[in-house]
């Protein structure tokens, strides 16, 4: 098991660094493509991955009638919604900054199980909201003179990211337990399919602006972003568990503010390293806390 843990640790190292080059490619492909189509056509790449995996690994069952209004809401929210306003917003902001406020999305989550559900917050989770919205703040304020000059667009988009990733989440989450993992996957990813390809067709951009870079890059987008990524990330759950899982998506900024710097000579100020900083911090906080907490409920005690 041990060699298990240590196998899965590189393979999620690995996987950061994947996502971090995603972002790059995405907005080196978004110069020609508008974001519709290429989620389309990254899903229909990542597709023929996880089809092989689930078909192999958990048979033929797909969906059952009942859960397929929740399929399409998950598509909507999580598929189309959330990399539609993260691929926009790349118009207006760096990519660095974007993963920035993606980051905020535990806390947001755990902020609407208190709201909804009325979940108890604990002292370390408030603090840890605390710093990641305080955190934002210090990233958002150096560009206050820009902000009325269209950035505000681009972090209107970035949050409207992280409210459509949480409704996906909390829907996904009530699939749990009916599903295989490939299996829940593949649905929602049809859905995504087929609620876009109609779009996507309309939309396909000129011959003669697609070139051996672009083609590369979408299908690096494809393969390793959406189907490696997920045989990853799945994997990971099981062996290391949410927690540790979530923990090392957290530090995706990382990867992407050092992407950002080295392939689209993005550069954030020393107070936005700063803010991106704490929040990367904070959500560490949360996420551990959580995490924490669930297990203590799970073994029944408080």
């Amino acid at each position: 098991m041990k060699s298990q843990k240590k196998l899965m640790y590189l393979l999620m190292i690995f996987l950061m660094l994947t996502w971090g080059l995603e972002y790059i490619f995405a907005k080196q492909a978004l110069t020609v493509i508008k974001p519709l189509t290429l989620i389309f056509f990254k899903y229909l790449i990542g597709y023929i991955i996880v089809l092989i995996i689930k078909l192999k690994a958990e048979g033929k069952k797909f969906m059952k009638k009942r859960d397929i209004p929740i399929f399409l809401f998950c598509a909507l929210f999580g598929e189309i919604g959330y990399f539609y306003f993260e691929y926009t917003a790349m118009e207006f902001l760096p990519v660095s900054i974007i993963t920035i406020v993606l980051a905020f999305v535990p806390a947001l989550s755990i902020l609407i199980d208190k709201a909804v559900f009325k979940k108890n917050i604990t002292r370390r989770m408030t603090i840890g909201i605390f710093f990641c919205i305080f955190g934002i703040i210090l990233v958002m304020g150096v560009d206050y003179y820009s902000l009325f000059q269209g950035k505000i667009i681009g972090y209107m988009l970035a949050f409207s990211a992280v409210i459509t990733w949480n409704l996906y989440n909390f829907l996904t989450a009530s699939l749990h337990g009916r599903y295989e993992s490939a299996t829940l996957t593949l649905n929602q990813m049809t859905c995504t399919l087929l609620m876009i390809w109609p779009y996507a067709i309309a939309n396909l951009p000129s011959r003669e602006t697609i070139t051996w870079e672009i083609i590369g890059g979408i299908l690096f987008l494809g393969i390793l972003g959406t189907g490696v990524g997920f045989i990853i990330m799945v994997r990971s759950l099981y062996i290391l568990g949410p927690t540790v899982s979530a923990t090392f998506s957290n530090f995706l900024p990382v990867t992407t503010t050092l992407f950002g710097w080295l392939f689209l000579d993005e550069i954030l100020s020393p107070m936005q390293l700063l803010g991106g900083s704490i929040v990367i911090a904070a959500g560490y906080i949360v996420i551990r806390e959580k995490g924490r907490v669930e297990e203590n409920t799970n073994g029944g005690t408080d």
